[in-house]
C-alpha cells in the first residue's frame, strides 16, 4: 500500500514533514486553484480540495472576513440558550488553561458555525480580531470557506486546516484543529470545539487533544441530560417547492401556510445568523414594506409555530427546521443529480415576488440545471425539459439531444423540438 493511501486525510501535517516546504506548496496550490483548477494528486488532501470547491461554488470571497452575526449586547443571552454552553467548564479546564501559556486560542461554536466563545492568549486574540475570528462572528464554511470549525461542522468530522489550506487568504498565517460536538442522546450536532494558532496546531497531537476533549465534554453532557428532565423541541419540515400551497409539517400535523409566512421561514432558514426587521422587510419587498408590518407577521407566525421557535434581536430560527429545498441542496452537495431532481418538485414559491426569495429560487434552479447538464444523463434531461423550469431551456434540450443515439426515433423528436424552440425564441 502506498504512503499516500495510508495517510490520514484529516491530519494536516505528518510527523517529520517539512512544514515550510508544505506551506509553500499549499500556498501555490491555493493561488493556482483561484486562477483555474487544481488537479487531484498534488500537495492537497482531497478533503481540502473538496471544501475549496464547495466554498467557490457558494460564492465565498477568498479575501473575506468572518462576519459578526450577534452584537455584544445580545451575545450573552444567545449563547446561554445554546445546548453547547454546558460544556464550557470542561473545555476551559482541559484546553483553555494551557492555551493561555501556549499562545493559542480555543473557540466554541454553535451548530451553525457562529463563534460563541474565543478564549486564550490575549495577544493572539488581538491578532485574530484582524481576521474577524471573534465571539459572535459567523465562521461557517458557507460564510468564510474552508476552516477547521466550519468544515468540521459541514462534514460532521474532526479535521485540521493548515495555513493556506484555508480558503480565505486572511487566515493563511494560521492553523487550526476542530471537532464537532454532538448531543449524546439524539446524536445531533450542537457545535464545535477548535484550537487556533501557529503550524504546531496542525500536528496530529493537537487533533488528538481536541478529540479527547470532545469525548470528555459529551460524557459530561450526557450525565447532565440523564439527570435532568429533557424537553426536546419538535422538528419541523417546510415544503415550499412547486405550485402546491406551502405546508409546514410538525409531527403528524400539516399546517397550511400563507405565502408571506412561508417566505419569512425560507429567509430565516437562509440566514441562521438572524435578520433585523428592516433587513427582512427589504428581502420581502424592495418597495416600502413597513418593518412594523413585518413584526406583526412574525408575531402571527410565532403563534402558528409555538412561542420558542423564533428568536428576536435579531429574528432567527430557534427550532429545528428542514425543508424540501434542503433535500435538493444536500443531494446536489453529494453529487447525486437524480435524487436532487426527484426532490425538486418545481420552483421555490413560484408566485412570490419577494426579492430575497427570487434570489434563492434562481440560485437553486441554477445549481439544479448545472448539475443536470454536467451529468449528461438523457433520462434526467428528459424530465427537466418536461418541467416548467426546463421546457424553454435551449442548452438542456441540446444536451438531451446529444445524449441520445442519432439513429433513434427519440433523437429525431428531440431534434425537431429543439428546432421549433429555436424558431419560437428567435435564436
Amino acid at each position: 500500500m502506498s504512503t499516500a493511501s495510508q495517510r490520514n486525510p484529516w491530519v494536516a501535517v505528518r510527523p517529520g514533514e517539512d512544514v515550510a516546504r508544505l506551506a509553500r506548496r499549499v500556498s501555490l496550490a491555493h493561488s493556482v486553484f483561484l486562477e483555474g483548477e487544481v488537479r487531484p494528486g498534488g500537495p492537497l488532501r482531497p478533503v481540502v480540495l473538496d471544501s475549496w470547491r464547495r466554498s467557490q461554488g457558494r460564492g465565498v470571497d477568498p479575501d473575506g472576513l468572518g462576519r459578526v452575526a450577534v452584537a455584544d449586547s445580545e451575545l450573552r443571552q444567545y449563547r446561554a440558550a445554546q445546548p453547547i454552553a454546558s460544556i464550557l467548564p470542561v473545555v476551559r479546564k482541559l484546553l483553555v488553561e494551557d492555551a493561555v501559556d501556549a499562545g493559542l486560542l480555543v473557540a466554541i461554536s454553535d451548530a451553525h458555525g457562529r463563534l460563541l466563545w474565543v478564549e486564550g492568549d490575549t495577544k493572539v486574540k488581538d491578532r485574530a480580531h484582524g481576521m474577524g475570528f471573534v465571539e459572535g462572528a459567523d465562521w461557517s464554511e458557507d460564510r468564510v470557506g474552508t476552516n477547521a470549525p466550519g468544515t468540521a461542522l459541514a462534514l460532521d468530522h474532526h479535521i485540521q486546516i493548515f495555513g493556506a489550506e484555508h480558503f480565505s487568504r486572511m487566515v493563511h498565517d494560521w492553523s487550526c484543529s476542530a471537532a464537532p460536538v454532538h448531543d449524546p442522546l439524539s446524536g445531533q450536532i450542537i457545535g464545535a470545539v477548535d484550537i487556533t494558532g501557529g503550524p504546531r496546531v496542525a500536528a496530529p497531537e493537537a487533533l488528538s487533544l481536541i478529540r479527547a476533549t470532545v469525548v470528555a465534554a459529551e460524557s459530561e453532557l450526557r450525565l447532565r441530560l440523564l439527570d435532568a428532565p429533557r424537553v426536546r423541541p419538535e422538528r419541523l419540515r417546510l415544503r415550499v417547492l412547486g405550485s402546491v400551497r406551502p405546508t409546514l409539517e410538525r409531527g403528524e400535523e400539516r399546517i397550511r401556510l400563507s405565502q408571506r409566512h412561508a417566505e419569512i421561514l425560507v429567509l430565516l432558514a437562509a440566514h441562521p445568523e438572524g435578520l433585523s426587521a428592516d433587513h427582512l422587510a427589504l428581502l420581502l419587498d424592495d418597495g416600502d414594506l413597513d418593518p412594523v408590518t413585518v413584526r406583526a407577521e412574525l408575531s402571527r407566525l410565532r403563534k402558528t409555530l409555538g412561542g420558542n421557535a423564533i428568536g428576536s434581536k435579531p429574528y432567527r430560527l430557534l427550532a429545528d427546521l428542514d425543508s424540501d429545498v434542503d433535500e435538493v441542496r444536500h443531494a446536489l452537495d453529494r453529487g447525486d443529480p437524480a435524487a436532487a431532481l426527484r426532490a425538486y418538485s418545481g420552483p421555490l414559491l413560484p408566485r412570490s415576488l419577494a426579492p430575497g426569495i427570487a434570489e434563492i429560487r434562481a440560485g437553486l434552479r441554477g445549481r439544479m440545471r448545472a448539475a443536470l447538464l454536467r451529468s449528461g444523463e438523457w433520462r434526467l434531461l428528459a424530465r427537466w425539459t418536461e418541467s416548467a423550469d426546463g421546457c424553454d431551456d435551449l442548452a438542456a434540450w441540446a444536451a438531451y439531444r446529444d445524449a441520445l443515439d442519432p439513429r433513434s426515433s427519440l433523437y429525431a423528436q428531440v431534434r425537431e423540438q429543439l428546432r421549433l424552440l429555436d424558431k419560437r425564441l428567435g435564436v
